[in-house]
């Protein structure tokens, strides 16, 4: 038996599965591509997590496109973050070309030209569906944690949710909780002071300060009402066909905490949510985040601890995170290490850091008697890839540098009548992209303050009523004094005016005049 009859029977009972199954391609020996010799990932270990990586050019993202795809067919929904804007074409069919036909002859696989089913959704002011969540929903934790507040800060966060808890103050998007907690130190400082402790305004000032710097990337977007179910991620069309959601994220690059927000909102939902799903043949969810060395290296390190958590937790309920990225080294060791499946696209050795990577991610993979690991990943072709895989019992497959199949809908973006026509016909669009502004913390305390003014205005004009009504009082009293004192005679003009003294005078003034 020569090699390659060697090679291809160890590819295929490496890679040999009873259940249902995606195949990615055909194994390469020498740079000569095996036929039949498939690499097959089972469904089973999909919810096991995995990486694409590669640089740039090689074929990362039509890789992660057959992956949704080949999901889409066997009826599980995918949820992808397109931070580069070039997944949209999943939505209509390939147009074929000679070099897909004879890439599928020397795999082994027919091709089949055909569109999925795609819902576009956006965090931002794009169009697609509106991704949207209130401040109740994250709790006062999560919100501390994308916030990156103190021990203290936190503290008074969690005295607030409990505020609006227990007078019925709905928290739904952020000018909510910024009147909170301005209300806390102003209006209602003595009322938050008797029940729940005095609130340092030097605090709450901070915590402002924190906010705004959030609504500067655009959270005033995402923070609201209609609030996003994520069941309406797991939907299936007609034919059974998994739904593909991608949310358009071309404007976020220079919005980390926007997407950290919603990267902890979208994972905590969805871990609080689904149910245990334990040992299942397939996944109920996979989830890809395109260009993911992007979200790590500017992520807070509230979001790196939260997706280290959910990696090691998720599983259980049925979801898979893949990451696609340029190099291995871009992820946090923790998070690799959870990682199930790596497509290895090729890595181009330019400096000695690269050098180093590349020795560092060989590492990564299982040891092979076919391969010099190091060697292959420099020269890789385009859509070429050096895959290892977890087979139904949860066991390294054999390492193998792999020709990748072509997609099978357009490796290109949906024009913008494309795009309009697919919003149109979204049942999502209709349903999340009214936007909804209901009487909520905002407004109630607006009006709790306009009470307290009108109580207070109504008190003073009380009081001024009373002021004045004493004073009148007062005049009054002395006026009626004054004329007391001017009807009371004096002795002297009592004695004068009396009429047995102008009598007297008037006889001795008679007696004079006779003499």
């Amino acid at each position: 038996m020569n090699s390659k009859e060697t090679f291809y029977n160890f590819i295929t009972e490496g890679y040999k599965t009873k259940g249902d199954y995606i195949p990615i391609g055909a194994a390469m020996l020498d740079g000569e591509t095996i036929t039949g010799a498939h690499v097959k990932i089972p469904l089973k270990t999909m919810n096991r997590h995995g990486l694409i990586a590669g640089a740039t050019g090689t074929g990362k993202t039509k890789s992660l496109q057959v992956l949704a795809e080949n999901l889409s067919d066997k009826g599980i929904p995918v949820l992808l973050m397109d931070i580069k804007g070039d997944l949209s074409g999943l939505a209509q069919p390939s147009p074929g070309h000679p070099k897909i036909d004879e890439r599928h002859e020397k795999i082994g696989l027919p091709f089949e030209s055909k569109a999925f089913p795609v819902e576009v959704m956006t965090l931002s002011e794009q169009d697609g569906v509106r991704l949207r969540a209130t401040i109740s929903e994250f709790g006062p934790v999560l919100l501390s944690r994308i916030l990156d507040l103190t021990q203290t800060q936190s503290g008074i966060v969690s005295v607030i949710f409990q505020y609006c808890d227990d007078n019925k103050l709905p928290l739904l998007d952020l000018k909510d909780f910024k009147k909170i907690l301005q209300y806390a130190t102003q209006e209602g400082k003595k009322e938050f002071t008797e029940s729940y402790g005095r609130i340092s305004t030097a605090s709450t000032g901070a915590i402002l300060r924190k906010i705004i710097e959030l609504e500067q990337q655009g959270a005033d977007l995402f923070f609201g009402e209609t609030s996003f179910e994520v069941d309406d991620l797991l939907r299936v069309d007609d034919d059974g066909r998994g739904y593909i959601n991608i949310i358009r994220l071309t404007d976020i690059q220079d919005r980390p905490k926007l997407f950290s927000t919603f990267m902890l909102s979208l994972l905590a939902e969805i871990y609080s949510t689904f149910p245990e799903q334990g040992d299942s043949d397939r996944p109920e969810l996979i989830m890809f985040i395109d260009e993911a060395h992007l979200i790590f290296d500017e992520a807070s390190k509230a979001l790196l601890n939260q997706i280290e958590s959910i990696v090691k937790l998720i599983r259980s309920k049925g979801v898979g995170l893949y990451f696609v990225t340029q190099n291995p080294t871009d992820v946090p060791e923790e998070v690799l290490s959870q990682l199930g499946l790596k497509v290895q696209h090729a890595l181009r050795a330019f400096t000695a850091k690269d050098r180093k990577a590349i020795k560092l991610t060989a590492e990564n993979y299982p040891d092979s008697d076919y391969y010099d690991t190091t060697e292959v990943l420099t020269s890789l072709g385009i859509g070429e890839a050096l895959v290892s895989a977890l087979d139904e019992k949860g066991r390294p497959t054999p390492l193998a540098a792999t020709m990748m199949r072509a997609p099978m809908s357009r490796m290109d973006v949906l024009t913008d009548t494309e795009l309009s026509t697919l919003l149109s016909q979204s049942k999502l669009t209709k349903k999340y992209n009214k936007e909804v502004d209901r009487e909520s913390a905002y407004e109630m305390l607006n009006e709790k303050i306009k009470k307290a003014e009108a109580e207070e205005a109504k008190e003073q004009a009380r009081k001024e009523k009373e002021a004045l009504k004493k004073a009148e009082t007062k005049r009054k009293t002395r006026r009626t004094s004054t004329r007391q004192k001017s009807t009371r005679m004096n002795p002297v003009v009592k004695v004068l005016t009396s009429a047995t003294f102008i009598r007297s005078v008037f006889g001795i003034l008679t007696k004079v005049m006779k003499k």
